[in-house]
Order: structure tokens, then sequence, then C-alpha cells
């Protein structure tokens, strides 16, 4: 009887064991849940749009570009041509031979003479100083075209003690004729004012100086 009593009782207690069994397992921690994975939305691939290539407008068609004009150039106008100058002497002896005209004083009646070697309009003119040893040439056939080979040179003196022509400013080989600085004054003139000189005479070397 003791043995079915034992019997029952390690029946029971294994019947409870394993329960405790059960029980321990149902009692451990779930492992966690992960949270579902929302589904990635996929868009359908569109085909790549072409490029667009600019439109290019050709250029605006201008009108041929004239060449300016310019005005018609004429030669100078040939203006007829007047010579002044004015002469003196140098009655100071000590200045004999030196190109100064310091103590000269203005020549009257000295006689000067104006020789154009041009082919067409060669002349040879002579003129007498005034009172203030001034000459003035107004050839009537001499132009601005002619004047590069007019000269101006000394001819005589009317005093016999200052006779003897100097070469100051080319009086005895010859002047140039030089255009003359043009006033100021709205009046214009008929002719194209040349200068030469000034010229002079000194005393000849036959006077001795004293």
């Amino acid at each position: 009887m003791a043995f079915v009593v034992l019997g029952a009782n390690a029946l029971l207690l294994l019947q409870l064991s394993a329960l405790l069994v059960v029980v321990d397992v149902y009692a451990l921690p779930l492992p966690p849940i992960a949270a579902p994975k929302s589904p990635t939305l996929v868009l359908p691939k569109l085909p790549p749009t072409p490029a667009v290539k600019p439109i290019i407008k050709p250029p605006p068609v201008l009108p041929p570009v004239k060449p300016p004009t310019r005005p018609p150039v004429y030669p100078p106008r040939k203006k007829i041509v007047a010579v002044q100058g004015v002469v003196f002497c140098k009655s100071v002896c000590k200045y004999r031979g030196v190109n100064t005209l310091l103590g000269a004083s203005p020549l009257a009646g000295a006689v000067v003479k104006l020789v154009c070697n041009n082919t067409k309009n060669s002349l040879i003119q002579q003129k007498t100083t005034d009172k203030n040893g001034y000459f003035f040439f107004t050839p009537t056939k001499l132009t601005t075209a002619d004047v590069r080979k007019c000269r101006v040179l000394l001819v005589k003196s009317p005093n016999p003690k200052c006779s003897a022509p100097t070469n100051l400013n080319r009086g005895s080989a010859g002047a140039i004729l030089i255009p003359a600085i043009k006033p100021r004054s709205k009046k214009q003139q008929p002719f194209s004012l040349y200068t030469v000189g000034p010229f002079a005479f000194e005393p000849a070397k036959k006077y001795p100086c004293h």
C-alpha cells in the first residue's frame, strides 16, 4: 500500500514539474517583433526627353554702307604776288664788314632788283626806296606758283660814302621770297605778300675809317 501511495506522489510531482516547465516557457520574454517595412514605391522609368536645339535667327540683312563722300579737292588758287623790304645805310664805320644794323639808318633812293628765272614768267624789275628805305614790288605776271625761283638783291646806293652792298640777309647774293605775316585784318588783299631783307649798304673800303 505504501508503494502505491509513493507512486501516486511521485506521479503528482512529475506532473507538477512538467506544469512548472510549461509555465516557465510561457513566462520567457517574447522576441521583439519588427514592424513591417513599408513597400518601396518604384516609379516607371520614362524615356529621356530629347534636347531641344535653340532656334538661331539669321542676322538681319543691312543695306550696303555707302563710302563717305568727300568734297572735291581743288588746287590752291594762284594769286598775284607782292614783295616788300627795307634798305639801310651802315654809316658807322666801325661796323663795316659786320652783319649788324647797329647805328644804321633807312636809305632813301637805293635801287633793288627782283629777278625771276622761271620758264614761263621770267622777269626783271627794279624799284627805288622811299624816304623810309622801303620798297614794294607788284609784278602783274608773277603768281604764288613762281616765287620759288625769284630773288631780290641790291643794285646801287645814292650815297657814295655808303655804296658797298653787304650780304646781310643775302642782299648782295639774292634773297629768297618769304611769306609775310598776315595782319589781323578782315579786309582781303588782292595779292599774296612776301618779304625780304632788311638789306644794307656800308662805306666802301676806299673810304678810310677815322
